[in-house]
């Protein structure tokens, strides 16, 4: 095992924005104001704000009239003056940081309600997402992510039970610093939600993937499932099983039969006190999908993060992961390690600066190694006091590197700088 080498990491200062500030009447701010407090009032009660996850309903959700918009999104520029623009190294989202190192894109949802007179909720749901970038795709455009339908409810003894139908989000847990969907299945199908056994809570769902904006699946399915809303005394546990197979459809000419194949996926999550979380997980055929099957393959991935709260308004968020990545159809066996680190100063409950540092390793079998480090310093504007508050606006400064060696690879490094502006929101 290679020992950790650490890189020097330099700090580039980024250009702060100053304020604007505005003026209307008292009496326009006051009627705004309560527009706002009563938009927002609606947003919490549906529980319907984006946050890139399943949306499911309960008994207790208010039904509103007209449409629901929601949605995610990123967009700005983003000046390349080094190697390359983004700081990337191993499997794990943007393993040293996801500040100032990720792509535009966004996904706008549409949703309607209907409640029956047995008081069962329905919604039916339509999303259409845009997240093709020139590093993977050739073209750009819109696709449609989500159309489907569900309801709530329905049995008396089981209320918060979300029964659903259609092509959505599906089993997706997500880390925030480095962008790191570790496990998910969206696709087309249909599953329930909260069957409650009192000290827990069931998931359970049959999908099949799709790519893009074909309207079949492709031949690969999923069975999933998981067990969640469990207290574990420390915090809360929810675990994930999940079972991958494929049809003579997925089937490609000239290529192993992938119908031979199958992947089991599982996980568990553990809320380590108020604001820390243990995530672990191992895959057999799979990394992060069960849809991949990709036969003598194994991983396992630990992290821990969270988040400290020095003062009200200086807070340090933190991730470290270990992932280790086996088995005879993998190129290169290795071990991967990151961490991030990124305190956050709120001047007032606007202005903010966020500084993020990483740090990653690729250590492989063969002796070759990979390192990479990432800074980012970001001045923000913002709608409220909190490092989540959104929409938010972005000013920031990027400076890293990624050195390759070993002894079956030409020795290189890889440096990034780059300067960007852009916004980012979930409604």
């Amino acid at each position: 095992m290679q020992k950790f080498k650490l890189l020097p990491i330099t700090v580039a200062v980024a250009a702060s924005l100053a304020s604007i500030s505005s003026f209307a009447a008292e009496t326009d701010l006051a009627a705004l104001e309560q527009r706002i407090q009563e938009l927002e009032s609606q947003v919490g009660d549906i529980k319907y704000v984006d946050d890139q996850q399943q949306a499911v309903l309960t008994a207790e959700t208010n039904v509103p009239d007209g449409i629901v918009f929601s949605g995610y999104a990123r967009y700005g520029a983003h000046y390349k003056s080094g190697d390359e623009r983004y700081v990337d190294i191993g499997t794990t989202g943007r393993s040293v940081g996801r500040l100032g190192n990720e792509a535009n894109g966004g996904e706008v949802q549409f949703a309607k309600f209907f409640q029956a007179d047995n008081g069962a909720i329905w919604d039916i749901v339509f999303m259409a997402d845009h997240w093709e970038a020139d590093a993977w795709a050739d073209d750009g455009g819109l696709s449609m992510k989500k159309m489907y339908a569900g309801v709530t409810n329905v049995f008396e003894s089981q209320p918060e039970l979300y029964m659903w139908a259609g092509r959505d989000f599906h089993q997706r847990p997500q880390q925030g610093l480095n962008d790191y969907f570790w496990m998910t299945h969206d696709g087309q199908g249909a599953g329930f939600n909260n069957l409650d056994f009192g000290g827990a809570k069931l998931d359970m769902g049959f999908v099949g993937q799709v790519k893009g904006g074909l309207v079949n699946d492709n031949g690969r399915y999923a069975i999933t499932s998981k067990l969640h809303s469990i207290n574990a005394g420390i915090g809360q546990l929810d675990l994930y099983a999940n079972y991958g197979f494929a049809s003579d459809e997925a089937d490609e000419v000239g290529k192993p039969k992938v119908s031979d194949e199958t992947a089991y996926l599982l996980g568990a999550t553990l809320g380590l006190g108020e604001s820390n979380k243990l995530v672990v997980k191992y895959g057999d055929g799979a990394d992060s999908s069960v849809y991949d099957l990709k036969g003598d393959y194994q991983t396992l991935y630990a992290s821990v993060e969270g988040s400290y709260a020095a003062t009200d308004n200086f807070i340090i968020d933190y991730l470290v992961s270990y992932k280790d990545n086996s088995g005879s159809d993998l190129d290169r066996e290795n071990t991967e390690y990151a961490g991030i680190v990124r305190p956050q100063y709120q001047w007032d409950d606007v202005h903010s600066t966020w500084l993020e540092a990483g740090y990653g390793m690729v250590d492989y079998d063969d002796d070759g190694e990979e390192n990479a480090w990432k800074v980012t310093l970001s001045q923000n504007v913002s709608l409220g006091g909190l490092p989540w508050s959104r929409p938010m606006l972005r000013f920031y400064t990027t400076v890293g590197d990624v050195e390759t060696k070993g002894n079956t690879v030409k020795t290189t490094n890889v440096d990034t700088l780059s300067f960007g502006a852009m916004f980012e929101a979930w409604w």
